[in-house]
C-alpha cells in the first residue's frame, strides 16, 4: 500500500494534510485525513478541562491508595492491641492465682 501526502495544498489552507492510500491491486484512491495527535485539535479550554480531569483522577487514585494503607495500619494496630490484651489477661490470671496461693499460705500460718 503506497502513501502519498498532498502537503502543498494543506499548507496553503492551514488544514490537516490529507494522505491518499493506494492499493497495488486497485487504481482507486481513498483520501483519509490523519491528525498528528488528538490534543492538537482540541481547544485550550478542552485541554484545561482534560488536565483538571486528569489531576482529579490522579488525586483520587492517591487518595484510594492512602485510604487502603490507613485501613491496613489500623488493622495492624488493632491486632497488636488484641495481642496485648491477651498477654495482660494471662498475666492478670497468673497474678490472681499467685495471690490466692499466698493468701492460702498466710491463712494456714495464722492458724
Amino acid at each position: 500500500m503506497a502513501v502519498t501526502g498532498d502537503e502543498t495544498e494543506s499548507a496553503a489552507t492551514g488544514d490537516i494534510p490529507a494522505y491518499q492510500l493506494r492499493s497495488p491491486n486497485s487504481s482507486l484512491a481513498q483520501s483519509i485525513v490523519l491528525a498528528e495527535s488528538p490534543s492538537n485539535m482540541q481547544s485550550p479550554s478542552s485541554q484545561h478541562a482534560e488536565e483538571i480531569t486528569r489531576k482529579r483522577e490522579v488525586r483520587l487514585m492517591k487518595n484510594r491508595e492512602a485510604a487502603r494503607e490507613c485501613r491496613r495500619k489500623k488493622k495492624e494496630y488493632v491486632k497488636c492491641l488484641e495481642n496485648r490484651v491477651a498477654v495482660l489477661e494471662n498475666q492478670n490470671k497468673t497474678l490472681i492465682e499467685e495471690l490466692k496461693a499466698l493468701k492460702d499460705i498466710y491463712c494456714h500460718k495464722a492458724e
